[in-house]
């Protein structure tokens, strides 16, 4: 389990950092530019790194459901919703509403047994801590001390 947690909290960072470098790399080509070069990259990467450690199993797809094999075309959706998400919204604001949603997303589909998953038992209380995430998400973005020009102008609309 230590394993599965400490590889969980690496993809957690590692999405982060992606996320910084797509924004500055969109800074510099255009957003659709940034979403096919990352995927390139990452193809490159994946299918080096398939064939070094899995060899010809990295072309075994019989026993796969067709539907699988377009599994990329979701990560386009992925990067590109990120790269605008983030020019919208702030990286901080914007990855902890994609980390949300992909939480509350994977309690669904555990839930319901879609897409091939073994069905987990429902419980409301998984529920409240998602929207306890959500409701740490508002208070983050809205909640706190006003910037310094937001105050000056309150005060000076109170008089």
């Amino acid at each position: 389990m230590l394993v599965g947690l400490l590889l969980a909290a690496f993809a957690g960072m590692m999405v982060a950092l992606q996320t910084i470098f797509n924004n500055r790399t969109d800074v510099h080509m255009g957003s659709w530019a940034t979403t096919t070069w990352v995927l390139f990259m990452g193809f490159v990467a994946s299918l080096a790194c398939s064939l070094v450690f899995e060899g010809s199993r990295t072309f075994n797809l019989q026993h796969m459901q067709p539907w699988y094999w377009f599994s990329g075309l979701i990560g386009v959706g992925v990067v590109i919703c990120l790269v605008l998400g983030i020019k919208i919204l702030g990286p901080t604001f914007s990855v902890s509403v994609t980390l949300t949603a992909q939480l509350g997303f994977a309690l669904l589909f555990d839930s319901l047994g879609w897409l091939g998953l073994e069905k987990v038992a429902f419980d409301w209380k998984q529920l409240a801590g998602v929207l306890v995430i959500v409701a740490g998400i508002y208070v983050f973005k809205f909640g706190g001390k006003k910037k310094p020009a937001e105050a000056v102008q309150s005060a000076s609309a109170a008089n």
